[in-house]
């Protein structure tokens, strides 16, 4: 009978110590370099969120302050350019950008450019903000349909109405407003059909709210009794 020969692998179990020496002596060099990298990158990292990113957050909080209370008294100048003694938006926008106070001022400002009939800037600034919170983002959309509207440019309005109006549906107080104000342009754009799937959204899902307590004689003077 034959000898049976079995692999050589099968012969004796690799030395796992050996198996790392080897691979350390080929591979040690470039492994190295790549720890090093690694351990620069975490350590880049966190010194940047310690020493400078939380830090400048801290700071353009501090200076949005002045300038959102300024909003709350309708000082929409002030608000927008700030005075001798605190910035406005259009500072904590440039001077600390990518914080969360410069998103929120982005806001901000195009609020104030909308309220001073700069439409153009409005639009400008309320692109570049975004948010989780989802009543804010609803408020943001809105706006951006009000700039639009006021440019005349019916079909960017439409699409912000419509995100607003939809984005978040539990909310009971912009949602139907601005799916009033979507069914309405479409009124004006002669889109009767669009005007009344708005208006049905409102009667169906918000009939305990303002718009949806009037919504049947809008959808009445467009033909639709029940």
């Amino acid at each position: 009978m034959s000898e049976i020969k079995h692999p050589a692998h099968l012969e004796a179990e690799k030395n796992p110590v050996d198996e790392l020496q080897k691979f350390w002596g080929r591979w040690g060099k470039q492994a190295s370099y790549g720890l090093l990298v690694l351990a620069i990158l975490v350590a880049g990292y966190f010194g940047y969120k310690n020493f400078i990113s939380e830090p400048k957050e801290a700071e353009a909080n501090k200076a949005i302050f002045r300038a959102e209370e300024y909003y709350r008294e309708d000082s929409t100048k002030l608000a927008l350019n700030g005075d001798n003694a605190n910035p406005g938006f259009l500072k904590v926008i440039s001077k600390y950008s990518g914080t969360k106070a410069a998103n929120l001022a982005n806001f901000y400002a195009g609020s104030c450019y909308l309220k001073l009939g700069d439409f153009n800037n409005a639009v400008k600034y309320l692109k570049e903000f975004s948010s989780p919170v989802k009543q804010l983002q609803i408020r943001a959309y809105g706006l951006l349909g009000d700039a639009y509207s006021e440019l005349n440019k019916k079909e960017e309005a439409l699409e912000q109405y419509k995100k607003a109006g939809t984005y978040y549906e539990k909310d009971e107080v912009f949602s139907p407003e601005y799916l009033f104000r979507c069914g309405a342009l479409y009124e004006t754009m002669g889109r009767t059909q669009d005007a009344i799937a708005m208006y049905k959204i409102i009667k169906d899902k918000y009939p305990s709210t303002p718009r949806g307590a009037e919504i049947d004689k809008y959808l009445a003077r467009l033909g639709v009794t029940q």
